[in-house]
């Protein structure tokens, strides 16, 4: 079982992995949701972040880290929040090939 500060590391890794030298992305501390499962985190750009001009904005789905394993759990962006939440604690979240992402071996998988 991992902490909230174990949580956040993966969280942090996580963004640094998708991030890019032309997008850097950050964490919205403000945003993050605990749940008895994990911590649901919100992302944007670095610039969209510090100067709300919306050209900077990265369109994307929070994504969860599981206190239980570590593993991320991508959300999408087609349904309101809310509907991944719900579909992840009731088990029926449509899997993809990146729906999960593994931080000890930095990959993604659909199981």
């Amino acid at each position: 079982m991992l902490t909230e500060q174990e949580m956040q590391g993966v969280a942090e890794h996580y963004i640094s992995f998708m991030s890019n030298e032309d997008i850097e992305l950050i964490i919205y501390p403000s945003r993050t949701i605990q749940k008895p499962y994990g911590n649901i985190y919100f992302y944007d750009s670095k610039r969209h972040f510090e100067t709300g001009e919306f050209s900077y904005h990265v369109p994307s789905g929070p994504f969860l880290v599981e206190k239980e394993t570590g593993r991320v759990v991508s959300f999408g962006t087609a349904y309101p929040k809310e509907y991944y939440f719900e579909a992840y604690e009731n088990g029926t979240l449509q899997p993809s090939l990146d729906l999960y992402w593994y931080p000890e071996e930095e990959r993604y998988s659909h199981e």
